[in-house]
């Protein structure tokens, strides 16, 4: 039976697909593109028409891989305008993080509510939107610190 896919655990076999000469489909990790070694096997397979990459998972406006999947044509990596060729194929469903609401449903598996609950991953507006769910649904102090902000943590 042939091989139909090749999971690269290691860095070394990540660095062998960066020497294919045929066709590939690259599916990277959750993620955005902004770093680690899917920037090697972009830069490598970008311009190969005959190849697909798969953005699995949100990606934040902003960062390569939104832009990949809005359909720019050219990607800056490593200091270079990498030309894009290849297909490029959104699947957002197959992020590996929790929704606003199984983050309520886990939230409430608390013993006792915090003291405040501070929301400091995401898009603002989402962030926002999972503060207002937090405080009307289980009625917890919660805030979107912006960036830059200090908060001071009692133990």
């Amino acid at each position: 039976m042939a091989h139909v896919a090749r999971f690269c655990r290691t860095p070394d076999q990540s660095r062998e697909l960066n020497q294919l000469s045929y066709p590939a489909i690259i599916i990277s990790a959750s993620g955005m593109a902004t770093g680690g070694r899917i920037l090697h096997h972009l830069m490598n397979h970008l311009g190969d028409r005959r190849c697909s990459v798969v953005c699995a998972g949100f990606q934040a406006g902003g960062t390569r891989g939104a832009r990949l999947v809005a359909g720019e044509h050219s990607i800056r990596i490593f200091g270079q305008d990498v030309t894009v060729n290849a297909e490029i194929v959104s699947l957002p469903g197959m992020s590996a993080r929790a929704d606003a609401s199984q983050i309520i449903d886990w939230l409430k598996t608390a013993h006792r509510a915090p003291q405040h609950v501070y929301i400091t991953h995401g898009e603002h507006d989402a962030a926002d939107a999972l503060r207002r769910r937090i405080q009307q649904e289980l009625g917890w102090r919660a805030s979107v610190p912006m960036m830059g902000d200090r908060v001071d943590v009692l133990s």
